[in-house]
């Protein structure tokens, strides 16, 4: 995807990088060369003897027939004009300043741009997306931020409907979409968009848009070092662009995007900015993937990433079956290997029993009421699992047993073989999505706040903490912040980490303007178990203090009656429309 900006002063220097051809490339790489004029090489063949003289005149002669004799040649394309030259009538017709070779040899004629469309049919269906986003602001919950455009590329599939990624129409405000060769550009309809596999679903009401395009086809998973084609609107040119390479790699992947962990591609052709989103086609021209994200790093090159046809496939069928996206299920669980020899004799495992450890179980998670720690994980679904956690996946190769899992829809139930005190056990679990205390995303929704004396209170998101601490937030946030991120498990489906954002400052509140992104552990002597229970909690309070218990040992106390007069004039003078958000006047 990429952003546009106001100014454009570096356009004009983007280069096409690992090997991209676009239109305009094509045409200029197919013109011939024209003839070049000798040029002397010494001062003596720069004035030459009258003896030398007559020589070079009769060179110049046979080197100016045969420039004539390449220009007829030249001119022979119906796409060419040459320069009249009478000189040469014997060989030729000057008609209009076009001359028209009468030679007996047989000059074959430049393909058509129509017989080269048919060669590629599939490219027609690719498509251009602009999108204009308005992100949440989340240092002032109560605005947006200025919105921005940016350009990106999608593919049309059956049903009237077109793929994207879920990050080229995130915040959309509006979405358009410009078929190939199209100077219209048509208002499209955001059906679904997934936020774990970086995939978005759109449509178009405008019958004319669906005029002469066939829909990709998808086309089975492919093997390694299979050839595989990017096409896209990359960044570089306005033009379709076309980058090859082949299959170099496939595994679980993170996916930046949707924070998770799904089947994906590793391939060496070219992903730039603004390919997102496109097809990558076979050599017998089906879609095997989406590209969605590249590698940038100074001890590599061309390494791009695909979303593969078993992850599209299960998008879309999960927006068919429920009408709407419901997400991967995952197994809400953390696992251990089981790889030394004396862990497994110490947990009862005989020696051809193989399967991993269950360290911890999601409290709110459905297998939390039949799996326990230190159960051993032997198969899923009947198939058996490795010590490494791998299982079987295609000839010589291996994956991560979370494959399994991700082939699942929410709602599925799967069976789980488990050994426990060495007697074998197997559970049906119905399989759900995963409940984080720190959610990857807030779904397009606004973020919540509160503020009471000043005091403004959110809960944390990833998208809020790259908001505040930007995209190296894992390094730059807090260590409280980040060890609840990557290791808390929410004990109920609504506990939220509630945290005090920011103090607009105000007589009430000397002496707290320095308390920033610290998290709210009690009200009052009561715990906070989410953002509208304490906005609930400050509303009832009819003690004569508010007591705020905060991490790191931190304690705010305010006069209650006081506190909640000098609201309403802080919201006045920082232009805040209320106290709270919508989501918690409900």
């Amino acid at each position: 995807m990429t952003r546009q900006k106001r100014s454009r002063k570096h356009a004009s220097s983007a280069e096409n990088a690992g090997g991209e051809v676009n239109e305009a490339s094509v045409s200029q790489l197919n013109e011939p060369a024209l003839p070049q004029s000798p040029e002397p090489a010494s001062a003596s063949e720069a004035n030459p003897s009258p003896s030398r003289r007559n020589r070079v005149r009769s060179k110049k002669r046979r080197l100016n027939n045969q420039s004539e004799a390449n220009n007829i040649q030249r001119t022979s394309s119906p796409e060419r004009r040459a320069r009249p030259n009478h000189s040469d009538q014997k060989n030729g017709d000057c008609s209009n300043g076009v001359i028209v070779s009468t030679t007996t040899e047989s000059i074959p004629a430049a393909p058509s741009w129509e017989t080269v469309v048919k060669v590629v049919p599939s490219m027609d269906a690719v498509v251009k997306v602009f999108c204009v986003h308005t992100e949440p602001n989340f240092s002032l919950p109560w605005q947006r931020k200025r919105q921005y455009s940016s350009g990106s590329s999608g593919f049309i599939i059956g049903g009237r409907r077109v793929l994207t990624n879920a990050h080229s129409v995130e915040h959309h405000t509006q979405v358009k979409l410009k078929k190939r060769g199209s100077d219209t550009k048509y208002l499209a309809t955001v059906l679904a968009i997934g936020t774990e596999c970086d995939i978005a679903l759109l449509t178009v009401n405008d019958d004319e848009f669906w005029e002469g395009v066939s829909p990709v086809e998808f086309g089975d998973l492919p093997a390694l070092h299979n050839d595989v084609t990017v096409v896209g609107y990359p960044i570089g040119g306005d033009t379709i662009s076309v980058t090859s390479g082949v299959v170099s790699r496939m595994e679980i992947l993170s996916y930046v995007h949707g924070s998770t962990e799904l089947l994906g591609l590793q391939i060496d052709a070219a992903i730039n900015s603004g390919n997102s989103g496109g097809p990558a086609f076979n050599d017998k021209g089906k879609c095997v993937g989406i590209a969605f994200q590249s590698l940038k790093h100074e001890d590599a090159e061309n390494i791009g990433y695909v979303i593969p046809t078993p992850v599209i496939v299960h998008f879309i069928q999960d927006y068919e079956k429920h009408d709407q996206y419901t997400g991967f299920p995952v197994l809400g669980i953390e696992w251990q290997k089981m790889e030394n020899p004396d862990l497994r004799k110490s947990m009862g495992m005989e020696s051809h029993q193989k399967g991993v450890r269950i360290r911890r179980i999601e409290p709110t998670a459905p297998e939390s009421q039949v799996l326990k720690p230190s159960d051993i994980i032997l198969s899923f679904d009947g198939v058996n699992i490795a010590n490494d956690g791998t299982v079987p996946f295609r000839h010589g190769e291996r994956i991560g047993f979370s494959y399994l899992i991700s082939q699942k829809y929410t709602g599925d139930s799967a069976l789980v073989k488990v050994l426990r005190d060495k007697e074998i056990l197997e559970f049906s679990i119905k399989l759900a999505i995963h409940k984080r205390l720190i959610p990857a995303h807030i779904s397009g929704k606004p973020p919540s706040y509160f503020i009471v004396a000043g005091f403004v209170f959110t809960t944390v998101s990833v998208p809020y903490l790259r908001s505040e601490y930007g995209k190296e937030y894992e390094f730059d946030a807090p260590v409280k912040l980040l060890e609840k991120h990557l290791h808390a498990m929410a004990q109920s489906v609504d506990e939220q980490l509630v945290v005090v954002s920011q103090v607009l400052v105000s007589d009430i509140n000397i002496g707290y303007e320095e308390i920033v992104n610290t998290q709210v552990l009690a009200f009052n002597g009561k715990p906070v178990k989410n953002l509208k229970g304490l906005a609930e909690m400050v509303e009832n309070c009819d003690d004569e203090y508010m007591k705020f218990n905060l991490d790191y040992d931190q304690i705010v106390v305010l006069q209650t009656t006081t506190a909640k007069e000098a609201t309403l004039d802080i919201l006045t003078t920082h232009c805040i429309p209320s106290a709270m958000s919508d989501d918690l006047k409900t």
